[in-house]
């Protein structure tokens, strides 16, 4: 991989990680505005859950045509751009505020996923190709620190701003005529116009400076020839392991949204006050940015990549099994906890997967990307599984507070297996680009060199 010398890369790492830290806060609002949706449009917890979908569904979307953008723009401009397309995206809540209607709020969060889709295309494979790839991960742990403490912030500041009072407005909507129903839920969605308003600013001042800022070209090194003969791969499909490190983001993405964006719906579930529960996400967040700095100190030096990757995916899975057995405010924190688990994944597989990638950096970037689509399908997978026990919990005669809070609990098996697939990577995914194709070409050429000799002989 092409790269500069450590210390002219501070200030383009710099710079990146203010980028890291927009999408961030943009990413991680979600948690807030699930349970603020599910409210004023009256909707069930599989319809909330589509907040997530319509953000992370724009990542199969516009992955592979982010790619293209790139490749005639090149990164810089590309980061310019998304950030406008952010900021487009924010503008769009105020109409359906004043609308108050869900497919317009979606319409929104989906335009915001298209201009991150862009920016992480750009800021994800540039950050990793910056320096030795064998340090990928510890410069991506940065950019997750930086991620992470904005959706910290995020997640505080807009569930003060969309989640005050929404315990009183519940129970007045109980008692209220369909009028003064309205009325309540129309002032409740008002509330998103000046936060979104500033957001739709700032992004597009951003956007602007972006295309100022002091960053030098990077490009992957191409993929040379080996000394036994073989010729340099000419088809993504060559790379073995890219295919497994996409399905692994996928589920990994999947995985890392339940436990940050499910937390504060899973505390009200279980009878916490809105007021305590939009603290919730914090606490996942706050779980991952400490990890990440221990990410930071210890990779490469003490701690491979691999092995991180290793270490995070068991944690887990046992997590995981954690939640299922416990109840109550612990069973909250193992969700939390979760953020230890989920914070070295994302440093760990990129330059797992791009590694050796060569030509192909920017299409595999592309794939990985859309991996990111995992956060679309898999948490309304959730939501549904909740609808679904609960229904039958109270079929069989449990109570609508107790079979929620039941069905919440249980439905969190679903992060079982994707942890499962991450250990299955870590372990021996990342390995295969070492004999599959590699091993299919050297035979070809061994077959082709006896039949060369046995035509000369």
């Amino acid at each position: 991989m092409a790269h500069s010398n450590n210390s002219s890369n501070k200030i383009p790492i710099i710079i990146i990680a203010s980028l890291f830290f927009i999408f961030g806060f943009v990413t991680w609002i979600n948690g807030a505005l699930i349970p603020f949706m599910k409210t004023i449009n009256e909707l069930t917890d599989a319809q909330s859950y589509l907040v997530a979908s319509a953000s992370y569904i724009s990542f199969v979307v516009m992955a592979l045509p982010a790619s293209y953008i790139l490749n005639k723009i090149g990164y810089k401009k590309g980061m310019s751009l998304g950030l406008i397309i952010m900021a487009i995206g924010a503008l769009v809540f105020i109409p359906a505020a004043e609308a108050r209607t869900y497919w317009v709020f979606l319409s929104g969060i989906f335009i915001q996923g298209i201009g991150m889709t862009i920016l992480q295309s750009a800021a994800n494979p540039y950050i990793t190709i910056l320096g030795p790839i064998e340090s990928g991960a510890k410069r991506i742990a940065i950019m997750g620190i930086a991620n992470k403490v904005a959706g910290a912030l995020g997640s505080l500041i807009f569930g003060a701003l969309l989640l005050s009072g929404i315990d009183e407005v519940k129970d007045k909507l109980a008692s209220s005529s369909t009028e003064e129903k309205g009325l309540l839920l129309d002032t409740m969605a008002d509330s998103v116009f000046t936060p979104y308003l500033v957001m739709a600013i700032v992004l597009f001042i951003l956007g602007v400076l972006i295309r100022k800022a002091p960053l030098p070209h990077v490009e992957a090194a191409e993929i040379e020839d080996t000394k036994d003969g073989t010729t340099t791969k000419t088809s993504i499909f060559q790379f073995p392991h890219l295919w497994l490190g996409v399905l692994t983001l996928f589920v990994y993405v999947g995985a890392e949204v339940i436990a940050g964006d499910t937390i504060i719906a899973y505390g009200i579930s279980l009878g916490f006050p809105a007021t305590d529960a939009k603290f919730f996400t914090t606490f996942t967040l706050l779980a991952m940015v400490c990890t990440y700095g221990l990410g930071v100190i210890l990779i490469p030096k003490y701690l491979t990549q691999s092995t991180a990757l290793k270490i995070s995916a068991t944690l887990g899975v046992i997590y995981s099994i954690c939640i299922l057995c416990t109840t109550g405010f612990t069973s909250i924190l193992f969700v939390a906890a979760l953020g230890i688990s989920n914070a070295l994944v994302w440093p760990a597989v990129w330059p797992l997967t791009l590694k050796g990638l060569g030509k192909f950096t920017k299409t595999g970037s592309a794939l990985l990307i859309m991996a990111i689509s995992g956060g679309a399908i898999i948490p309304p997978l959730y939501g549904r599984m909740v609808d679904a026990n609960k229904e039958a919990l109270i079929t069989s005669g449990i109570n609508e507070v107790d079979a929620l809070a039941t069905a919440s609990t249980h439905s969190y098996w679903l992060l079982i297996p994707c942890y499962a697939l991450i250990l299955f990577f870590s372990m021996r995914g990342h390995k295969y680009k070492n004999w599959s194709g590699n091993k299919l070409q050297k035979e070809r050429f061994t077959i082709k060199k006896h039949i060369k000799q046995h035509v000369t002989e």
